[in-house]
């Protein structure tokens, strides 16, 4: 949440920025034409390009034990619903330190906080390289799995700092982009334990943390020397406070909940549900894992689509046609479920994946012009403001989904409790979209 100074006139010249990297850019005009194509546009690529980076590392941190529950086999003592809640406890550790990590960009400044928030995941990884092992007790592994949330955090802070940098007319495909490239980090980590799984075994789980602790020092050493800081000031007020009196704080966070809760639940207990469900199919976690990547990596490379064409069509159009097949997709997959057929859920699935990271995209794209008529200053730290809310309430969608299979699975041996869970949220969404974004005199905002 990066304070700007208000904006100049197109007409008035400055100064250009400082085009080197690291020094502090003490003028910042992202929606001045001139200003951008001489030097904002090179500067905001070069800094877009390392916060998605250090994002990418945060997701593959974060969403970890997606990956490390595949090992536990019966030597560690944990049943199916013990992993559903393995993987609940980061995305919501995840969620909670959403906010204090967007607050911290305007006080820290973007370069300087992605250096410390990116060093942080240290501590997961070192920690969960040392201590998982066989024998070890369930408090512990609780422990190591919250310590991975430090990675969800890294979200809010990207996406609020990426922000400041994009004019308006840019964010949707700039967010996207940021977003995008952090969301690869689920597929990417569960390729990662694939190739664990099939070289060093199931008897390695520690391999896979322990590969990210060379990656999270370069990422941390390339946005320090790479990345700028734009100018800092106290913010005025108190704008998450401020926002979570606004109606539209609650609507975009339940949208958010539905676009991007899906996304992260489904990617951190996909694996388990094909364990669990389809038994006969997934004998084993290494067949499960060939698997588990193929959503999280296309709904990741959907979610900039969905930006770019919520900058073309407007925001709030693009998320109601994502719930509307979003919807479609589930009850797709609640058919699969009752016949028991592979093919058909796991294209249901897929599909979800894919409308999901769409929607993220367009979703967020919403959250810049919900303020876009206020002055700069305001706009832009109300806007950050924002994204930090609905961040957090979204993560917290994740755990929630993950909560659903677990309940769904103890009580019935299926997920199909949990599935028509989902088609209510997803009605409910649309029906949201619609009535507050859409229809009559409002369909301007939040496009």
């Amino acid at each position: 949440m990066t304070a700007n100074p208000p904006l100049p006139t197109v007409g008035h010249t400055r100064p250009a920025a400082p085009t080197g990297p690291t020094r502090p850019l003490a003028d910042w005009r992202p929606e001045d034409p001139a200003f951008w194509d001489a030097t904002g546009a090179r500067v905001a690529r070069r800094n877009l390009v390392h916060s998605v980076l250090c994002e990418h590392i945060g997701f593959s941190v974060w969403s970890m034990w997606s990956v490390l529950v595949l090992f536990l086999g019966p030597e560690y003592g944990i049943d199916p619903a013990g992993k559903f809640l393995l993987t609940a406890v980061p995305t919501l550790v995840g969620a909670l330190l959403r906010l204090p990590y967007t607050v911290a960009v305007s006080l820290f400044g973007g370069r300087r906080w992605t250096v410390v928030s990116a060093l942080a995941l240290l501590v997961p990884t070192v920690l969960t390289g040392w201590l998982l092992r066989p024998g070890v007790s369930p408090t512990t592994l609780l422990l190591l799995a919250a310590a991975a949330g430090v990675g969800g955090g890294n979200f809010a802070s990207s996406m609020a700092n990426i922000n400041a940098f994009y004019p308006q007319r840019l964010k949707g495909r700039a967010l996207g982009i940021n977003a995008g490239g952090g969301n690869l980090g689920v597929p990417v980590v569960q390729l990662a334990g694939l190739l664990v799984l099939t070289t060093a075994g199931a008897s390695h789980p520690r391999l896979v943390p322990l590969l990210y602790v060379p990656l999270v020092v370069l990422a941390a050493l390339a946005a320090a020397l790479r990345m700028d800081d734009l100018p800092r000031s106290r913010p005025p007020g108190n704008p998450l406070r401020e926002v979570a009196r606004d109606p539209h704080a609650w609507a975009i966070s339940t949208l958010y909940i539905g676009t991007f809760g899906s996304f992260i639940g489904f990617g951190f207990a996909f694996g388990q549900v094909l364990l669990v469900q389809f038994p006969h199919d997934f004998p084993t976690p290494l067949r499960a894992a060939c698997l588990t990547f193929l959503g999280p990596l296309l709904g990741s490379l959907a979610r900039p689509v969905g930006g770019a064409l919520a900058d073309r069509l407007g925001g709030a159009r693009v998320t109601f046609c994502a719930f509307l097949a979003m919807a479609a997709s589930t009850c797709l997959v609640l058919l699969a479920s009752r016949e028991g057929s592979l093919p058909l859920f796991l294209t249901g699935f897929v599909l979800l994946f894919v409308l999901s990271g769409a929607g993220n995209g367009s979703t967020y794209k919403m959250i810049p012009g919900i303020y876009r008529d206020r002055p700069a200053p305001l706009a832009h730290l109300h806007a950050n403001a924002l994204m930090g809310i609905a961040g957090a309430v979204g993560a917290l969608g994740g755990v929630l989904i993950n909560l659903a299979f677990r309940q769904a699975f103890l009580a019935h041996g299926t997920g199909e409790q949990a599935y028509t869970a989902f088609l209510v949220l997803y009605v409910l969404c649309l029906a949201l979209t619609w009535a507050v974004y859409l229809r009559g005199a409002r369909a301007v905002r939040g496009n």
